[in-house]
């Protein structure tokens, strides 16, 4: 089976994103449970105006579909050819600000365009440890590691140890890589508004810069149209987080919905980042 998604991996991105659309419908319309998410988490945000929600969860359906089938190209290919289809790169000069002060930084990519190309990108030049969470189907795992694990990229599970590596990589001056927008573990966040809703919200991030001083960048890898490739964006963190956790969650949540706000459909309005993690309550903000 991966040697058949290996040949898939060659086809055109345009094609890939066609078939990307057309499976991001069909889930939409197979199944309820999915649509409701969708259109609940997208409505209820205020990311975009009443008038304008009918086409941007119709963009989002696609989108939805694209960031799926472009794994194929992104994690099949071979490294050169996959970091070809990312165009452009803005904001590099906050990276290199980051290496001179040589205290480690860390990118927070949220669920958004084709996130899993960024560490990519910046594996190519320098080391990056990226925090992820292993996939509940086993088969996915050996799949994942060789799209991931490539370049400078070291991967670290969502437990004690992958935390620790977090650490030790920004002790050296190096790169994390953590989605920001990622549901803890109970015990592991606190409740903070999000997209107009209260979400648990790690408190990882804000504990790793406070220990560290290392800078904060947020990256966004936008789908261009067409399956053109991507153009990657790159922008500082504007203010040092707090150290109440709470207050820190919230600023962490206000940059992710800046980002969000830039190109809405291309947020994954499907992810169940309202859940109550498994023993923790309900919280409000």
């Amino acid at each position: 089976m991966i040697h058949l998604l290996r040949i898939l991996a060659y086809l055109p991105l345009w094609l890939l994103h066609l078939v990307g659309a057309a499976m991001g419908w069909a889930t939409y319309l197979a199944s309820p449970r999915y649509a409701a998410r969708m259109r609940e988490n997208l409505f209820s945000s205020g990311i975009c105006a009443p008038a304008e929600q009918a086409r941007i969860l119709r963009q989002a359906v696609a989108e939805a579909g694209k960031s799926v089938t472009e794994l194929l190209a992104v994690w099949l290919r071979p490294e050169r050819r996959a970091l070809r289809l990312l165009k452009s790169c803005h904001g590099w000069e906050h990276v290199e600000a980051a290496h001179a002060r040589g205290k480690g930084l860390i990118f927070l990519t949220p669920h958004m365009g084709c996130f899993e190309i960024t560490s990519l990108y910046y594996a190519a030049r320098h080391p990056i440890t990226v925090l992820y969470r292993p996939p509940r189907l086993r088969w996915l795992q050996p799949l994942m590691e060789a799209g991931r694990k490539r370049g400078d990229v070291t991967l670290a599970p969502t437990d004690i140890g992958g935390v620790r590596a977090l650490f030790r990589a920004l002790r050296r001056g190096e790169a994390i890589g953590i989605l920001p927008d990622q549901v803890p573990s109970q015990g592991e966040g606190v409740w903070a508004k999000f997209l107009g809703r209260p979400a648990y919200t790690m408190t990882l991030v804000a504990r790793l810069a406070r220990a560290s001083g290392a800078a904060t960048i947020l990256a966004f890898a936008e789908r261009r149209p067409h399956g053109a490739g991507y153009d990657l964006w790159l922008a500082p963190f504007s203010a040092e987080l707090p150290e109440d956790p709470a207050a820190a969650a919230r600023l962490i949540n206000q940059a992710v919905e800046e980002v969000i706000r830039r190109k809405p459909a291309q947020y994954l309005w499907s992810y169940n980042r309202f859940k109550v993690p498994k023993g923790a309550e309900r919280g409000e903000e």
